[in-house]
């Protein structure tokens, strides 16, 4: 709250709000990141365990190819009963381990305070591993994001932060045990900006970074180092790329708006079901063990399949097989309600397209399967430049960054065109909520009160008695409220029909003076210089609708800002989208 004799805001404020707060956050992030990364080596090591158990029937954490069991028929009931196991988990554990993981994050951001419960970080890479383990064809990027930002919020909550900071700490989580799984630290920055953290700031920015670093640090002990998909043969094919790149990625974003409209076909199906969400995920599994009875590859994971897709060793008979089966089995198995990811199907999917487009293109198929998959990300996630930096990380071709970046670009934008919401978002806008995922600087935050005050405001005289305030009201005052001056036009206070109808109870006071009953050194007012953000946050902790905007040197009232002036902003912001010159 400002008093007249208040110094300008603009001595006040920065471009960031930061302060230093934010070093005792970067400070925790270096123990979330820590945790995410363990978390993301616990997250992989409870999938093999599951696979091992499921497919070749031993207790081992040693990685291994669900491909290469040989269990006949039973490829369609391991899926069932993991599925069930997952059904059981979710009813009777917590239906927050169900879905993506990452519609569920940003839920959490958004709506729940950022809070995240201890049972989701226990339960949700229990089931994933279970779901991946037993032929789910899901990837463990969802689950993690949802393990680490719960490890983050958990923190947070534990030394009772506020909500912002909780934010802060969940996407620090979330962002480094992506990048514990994947190894791709500036993909996972990029991905907690455009798609976690609803905000860019440096309170935000650096815990993130700091978390990532510290879990892409451990990630050689843990997991491994180097790209996670290297392949050779990656070189651009000439100087139309771009230009090829940007039409394939127009390609890529028709077909991540087919999927995701399919996929909430698919959960609608489910929906009129005549039987308990608990049983879903076993109905689906049905259909991802019929799947893998076709074609074995397209169970679990899948990261063989990448990996094949982009050296180019996969027949092309067996790219557009995977390409069906693997859609068909991960739109059903996801539309169920199980728990599982979207980037390594999307990632199959996205390659497996980009192989068979390659075909017609100059260059290696694998160069093409790279494009594919940084423009169904792009396209599917609403995440441009995270789909761009993913498929360069992932496989360490860095010099391909203008081609995936071209495709990002023609995804994103055919994407946004031709379907309102994202893969992600649908999910969260069919539980009622609305998520706009386009940012610009709010006008409250620039535009300042001397540009929408109304100038030169009708006033009254601190000398005028209480008497004649009382009547001045009662004769029908054109506002609600009025600046009472004294006679050098400094502000005295603020008079106001309430005002007006508490003197006319307590009675005796017809002959006080305003100055004599508003003398009140803490009134309310601002600067012309004071952003209106500033003056808008004063009348939220005051009540007061109408604030007087005085001089800073001299102290008189040269305008007033009202709740309505503040429309004038948005009004204004609207007409530089809309007015054409």
């Amino acid at each position: 709250m400002l008093s007249p004799a208040s110094p300008s805001p603009a001595h006040r404020l920065g471009d960031h709000s930061a302060d230093w707060r934010l070093v005792p956050l970067s400070g925790a992030a270096v123990l979330i990141g820590a945790g995410a990364a363990g978390g993301a080596w616990l997250l992989m090591r409870l999938i093999a365990l599951a696979t091992n158990l499921f497919w070749f029937g031993r207790l081992s954490a040693a990685p291994r190819d669900i491909a290469d069991a040989h269990v006949g028929v039973l490829v369609i009931a391991i899926p069932v009963i993991g599925s069930l196991i997952i059904g059981l988990m979710a009813r009777f554990g917590s239906d927050k381990i169900r879905g993506h993981g990452i519609p569920e994050a940003i839920e959490a951001i958004l709506y729940g305070e950022s809070r995240l419960s201890f049972k989701v970080a226990v339960l949700k890479p229990i089931s994933s591993a279970i779901s991946i383990g037993s032929g789910g064809p899901f990837g463990a990027e969802g689950p993690i994001i949802m393990t680490g930002g719960a490890i983050g919020s958990l923190f947070a909550q534990q030394f009772r932060l506020s909500a912002a900071e909780r934010k802060t700490l969940l996407v620090a989580g979330a962002a480094a045990g992506m990048t514990g799984i994947f190894g791709t630290p500036i993909a996972a920055i990029l991905l907690a900006i455009e798609v976690l953290l609803f905000e860019w700031k440096p309170r935000s920015f650096v815990p993130v970074v700091v978390a990532v670093l510290v879990s892409l640090a451990l990630r050689p002990l843990l997991l491994g180092s180097g790209p996670l998909f290297a392949f050779s043969g990656a070189s651009a094919p000439g100087f139309a790329t771009p230009v090829l790149a940007l039409g394939m990625g127009v390609v890529m974003g028709v077909q991540a708006a087919a999927l995701s409209w399919l996929l909430y076909r698919v959960e609608d199906g489910f929906h009129r079901l005549p039987v308990h969400w608990m049983w879903w995920p076993a109905l689906g599994a049905i259909v991802v063990g019929i799947g893998g009875l076709i074609d074995a590859h397209v169970l679990g994971a899948g990261y063989g399949n990448i990996q094949a897709l982009l050296d180019g060793s996969m027949a092309l008979r067996a790219v557009a097989a995977l390409l069906v089966i693997k859609a068909a089995v991960w739109l059903v198995a996801l539309g169920s309600g199980t728990s599982g990811g979207v980037l390594a199907p999307l990632l199959i999917l996205g390659g497996a397209l980009g192989v068979l487009l390659g075909q017609f293109l100059p260059g290696a198929a694998g160069f093409w399967a790279m494009i594919g998959m940084a423009g169904i990300l792009s396209g599917a996630m609403r995440a441009p430049l995270t789909g761009a930096l993913f498929a360069a990380e992932l496989t360490g071709h860095f010099d391909a960054l203008p081609a995936t970046m071209a495709a990002s670009a023609g995804a994103y934008g055919i994407s946004v065109l031709i379907m309102r919401r994202s893969i992600l978002t649908e999910k969260i806008a069919r539980r009622g909520r609305h998520v706009l995922q386009e940012y610009s600087v709010d006008p409250l935050d620039f535009l300042q009160a001397g540009d929408l005050m109304s100038r030169d405001p009708e006033t009254l005289p601190g000398a005028m008695t209480i008497g004649a305030a009382v009547a001045f009201f009662a004769g029908g005052a054109a506002h609600r409220s009025y600046p009472v001056i004294d006679p050098a036009g400094r502000l005295l206070g603020l008079a106001s029909r309430s005002d007006a109808l508490r003197w006319q109870v307590e009675g005796d006071l017809d002959d006080v003076s305003l100055a004599d009953a508003l003398s009140d050194p803490m009134q309310p007012a601002a600067s012309s210089r004071a952003p209106i953000g500033e003056v808008a946050d004063m009348m939220v902790a005051t009540g007061i609708g109408r604030v007087p905007i005085v001089d800073e040197a001299s102290g008189r009232v040269v305008g007033i800002l009202s709740r309505h002036d503040l429309l004038k902003a948005r009004a204004a912001t609207r007409r530089t989208e809309l007015e054409r010159a």
